[in-house]
């Protein structure tokens, strides 16, 4: 490094001076570094998962049913399948369905192809029309009777049978203060087996929760005898949340 001096300073006052400027300069370099290094340290902390269930029994079911009809033309295949869910709407109805607990979910109509050999060429045959509704049952009690009623009204189609509970934030809510505390049964037993002390929770993150519901799948041809044996059951949800813990110094 090439310096020319100040002006007006002698020798030994320019060298003071170029020794003030170089120790500033050092003192600057090791602050920086210093807060490089702090920076890029990891802060020490103890991370764990929490996880936890609540069960409650459901308060309704929603079951999804529907005819399927088919016809060699799209207006027979439409009053065929118009009648029969006539039929299974007034049983929903008479077993003390209300009226907007009755929701279409899929109304189609299809062409219906046929191949014959041995040129295998597709030929139209008909149509198919299909006509599905969600139904809301809350008296529990009677879900496997409206499944009698639907095969005998004619229903052809029956989705899915699951039993829900209306507002599940209150169960949830068990499950997750319940999964906080096993985080924290785990956090602390890993500080003290480590020898460390626990200190404050600085962060929680929580994964979705899952509640599986009980359902039924398959398609009814005739009304079963004795009644489709159905049992509500309970629901149960889980909580996970992960869990940061400060190490108290």
């Amino acid at each position: 490094m090439w310096v020319t001096g100040f002006p007006g300073l002698g020798a030994r006052q320019w060298i003071v001076c170029l020794g003030v400027f170089l120790a500033a300069a050092g003192l600057t370099e090791t602050s920086q570094a210093q807060a490089q290094s702090e920076k890029s340290s990891p802060q020490a902390r103890v991370i764990v998962v929490g996880e936890a269930s609540a069960s409650a029994p459901p308060d309704y079911a929603r079951i999804r049913g529907g005819v399927t009809t088919t016809a060699k033309t799209v207006k027979e295949a439409t009053d065929a399948n118009s009648k029969l869910m006539a039929a299974v709407t007034g049983q929903l109805l008479d077993s003390g369905v209300a009226q907007n607990d009755i929701q279409t979910s899929e109304f189609s109509i299809e062409p219906v192809y046929t191949s014959k050999p041995p040129s295998d060429e597709s030929k139209l045959s008909g149509y198919r029309v299909s006509n599905q509704v969600n139904v809301k049952i809350h008296q529990l009690a009677k879900v496997g009777e409206i499944l009698d009623r639907l095969a005998a009204a004619g229903a052809t189609d029956v989705g899915n049978v699951q039993f829900l509970l209306s507002d599940p934030s209150k169960v949830l809510d068990q499950a997750r203060e319940a999964a906080v505390a096993d985080a924290r049964r785990k956090a602390e037993l890993y500080a003290r087996a480590s020898g460390l002390n626990l200190g404050r929770v600085v962060w929680i993150t929580e994964s979705p929760e899952f509640a599986p519901a009980f359902a039924v799948e398959g398609r009814l041809k005739s009304a079963p005898k004795p009644a489709v044996p159905i049992q509500a059951g309970e629901n149960t949800f889980h909580a996970s949340v992960t869990v940061g813990f400060d190490i108290a110094q």
